[in-house]
């Protein structure tokens, strides 16, 4: 399957058609999406019409932009002109069409684009697997019953199937990364403000892509980023183009952190061999200067959970979900409702929060010791498509890690963390590592990306293997 960049600059050369790049995604759709699920709601006549309009601008000698042509998927929590956003809900199932783009997805549009439809979510993006009573089950192209990761598993299982080149994201704990690590492709989770969002009052959420090279993660940020006069928090321009650095930046000597566990998290043994294995490769091939882990950082899923679930039951009776409507949210929904319910008596969200700045600066300190922080993008192989989030690994309590118990600490922190192919397990399943960088140095990441896949070139599926 062509990549982003290869179908946007054969397109603006006048070698490709957007049409029948449109034309052959939207076929890979009708092949692969039943077995799948990955998209949930399609306009394959709007993407044809669209594709045409941009083979008219090429052929009256006008650019239609760095993403011409190239059909791309959008996350069903992301609004997308035309497109009900749902959020996997049974109860936003009659949503009206959104009126407008986000502004992440206006710039993707603006600059050449062809939407061909949304992808899958897991309810409200709260699951580590994608799976709804609205949309079913979405299922990872390497085995079919295992889930392509969550929140964003629709987008990765239609990039990893080769559905499309590209497909949007969104990431508050991981939910770029995991889904990445568990389909073999890239997981670039952005540095807050980096691509602006609607509400900037949003304090650990960004917007991002998944897709299978380097060149596409840095091509679509070059679009997707800079400031936006509606987002207080969104970041002045990136001097220079992402895609370039990936060739040119000079990581040698860059001081590199590896931890297997963060000191706190239960990992499978054959997650950590392989994700050393790439690290050691990642090492040695950018000249990394390897340093021993300066500090234990807090875990704070337990106090995420005490954060969030201070305010989630009252939402749900805001909005008519709760009391009546509790047996027609998902069963993850549904479980992290009951714990939050338990643990009402000893939630103290004010405690909480003090974790959450602890750890701000704990990870402030370990950046003037070390510039990188690599360790595994998730916990444990992927697991079964339909199954709850495994609370043991490797024998050992993980109720309140989970699958990704490495995510959160970007986003708290706000710093940019990718997750890139590190190999297979023993099952032929995709494995992660995830690596983590100075706020603001995304291009840091995007070139170490670039490194490794120059280095130890990760395969792709030929259609679905499951």
């Amino acid at each position: 399957m062509q990549t982003v960049v290869e179908s946007a600059d054969l397109i603006r050369n006048g070698q490709l058609k957007a049409a029948r790049r449109v034309r052959a995604s939207l076929d890979a759709i009708e092949r692969m999406n039943p077995a799948v699920n990955a998209f949930v709601m399609l306009d394959a006549e709007g993407a044809m019409q669209a594709a045409e309009a941009i083979d008219r601008q090429v052929a009256a000698g006008q650019d239609p932009g760095p993403l011409a042509g190239v059909p791309i998927g959008v996350k069903d929590m992301e609004a997308c002109k035309g497109f009900r956003m749902t959020q996997g809900s049974w109860f936003l199932r009659d949503a009206p069409p959104e009126k407008e783009d986000s502004r992440h997805v206006a710039r993707l549009r603006a600059a050449g684009a062809v939407i061909v439809g949304t992808t899958a979510c897991s309810e409200f993006g709260m699951d580590s697997a994608t799976t709804s009573r609205l949309w079913g089950i979405t299922r990872n192209p390497w085995n079919l019953d295992t889930t392509p990761g969550g929140s964003s598993g629709g987008s990765s299982a239609a990039v990893a199937a080769g559905m499309v080149p590209l497909a949007t994201g969104t990431d508050a704990g991981g939910s770029i990364r995991e889904p990445a690590a568990f389909t073999g492709i890239i997981g670039l989770k952005p540095s807050h403000g980096r691509i602006p969002k609607m509400n900037g009052f949003a304090n650990w959420s960004v917007h991002g892509a998944l897709v299978r090279t380097a060149a596409d993660a840095a091509r679509h940020l070059d679009v997707a980023g800079g400031p936006h006069d509606g987002d207080r928090q969104s970041l002045p321009a990136f001097p220079g183009l992402f895609e370039e650095s990936i060739e040119t930046l000079d990581v040698s000597g860059l001081r590199a952190v590896w931890t297997p566990d963060y000191g706190y998290a239960p990992v499978e043994p054959e997650i950590i061999e392989i994700c050393r294995e790439a690290a050691n490769r990642l090492i040695r091939a950018a000249q990394l200067e390897e340093r021993k882990v300066p500090f234990r950082p807090v875990n704070i899923y337990r106090h995420f959970g005490a954060i969030m679930g201070s305010n989630l039951e009252a939402d749900f009776v805001r909005d008519g979900i709760l009391p009546d409507g509790f047996d027609m949210l998902s069963a993850p929904v549904q479980s992290l409702l009951t714990k939050i319910r338990a643990r009402r008596d000893e939630i103290d969200v004010k405690q909480s929060w003090e974790q959450v700045y602890l750890l701000e600066r704990q990870v402030a300190e370990l950046f003037t010791q070390t510039d990188l922080l690599l360790s595994p993008a998730t916990s444990c192989a992927p697991y079964g498509a339909n199954e709850l989030v495994p609370s043991v690994v490797d024998g050992r309590d993980a109720s309140e890690t989970g699958a990704e118990p490495f995510g959160m600490l970007a986003n708290a922190c706000w710093n940019p963390s990718i997750s890139i192919p590190a190999g297979f397990t023993s099952a032929g399943l995709p494995v992660g590592l995830q690596v983590t960088a100075r706020r603001h140095r995304d291009d840091v990441l995007l070139r170490l990306a670039r490194i490794a896949e120059l280095d130890s070139p990760w395969p792709f599926p030929d259609g679905l293997i499951g």
